[in-house]
C-alpha cells in the first residue's frame, strides 16, 4: 500500500509542480512523469487484485478511475505537443 500511495501522490504532485514551471516544455516533462505514475498505480492495483487483496468490484472501480485519469492526461499531453508542433 505504501508504494501505491507514493505513486498516487507522485501523479498529482507532478501535475501541480508542472503547472508552476516557466515553460510548456517543462510542464510536459512533469505531465509525462504524472502519466507514468498513474500507469504504475494502475499496475499495482492489478497486482493487488491478482494476489487477492482487492475484490472484483473494487478493482473494477479502481481500474476505471486510473484508466480515465491516464486517458485524460494523455489527451492533454498530445494536445500540448500538437500545439508545439504547429508553432
Amino acid at each position: 500500500t505504501s508504494q501505491m500511495r507514493r505513486a498516487a501522490v507522485s501523479g498529482t504532485s507532478n501535475i501541480v509542480e508542472g503547472c508552476s514551471r516557466a515553460t510548456e516544455v517543462e510542464y510536459l516533462r512533469f505531465l509525462d512523469i504524472a502519466y507514468s505514475s498513474v500507469r504504475e498505480l494502475e499496475y499495482q492495483g492489478l497486482l493487488a487484485f491478482r494476489l487477492g487483496f482487492m475484490d472484483k468490484d473494487s478493482f473494477a472501480a479502481f481500474h476505471e478511475a486510473c484508466d480515465h485519469t491516464a486517458r485524460t492526461l494523455n489527451a492533454l499531453i498530445r494536445s500540448l505537443r500538437s500545439r508545439q508542433s504547429a508553432e
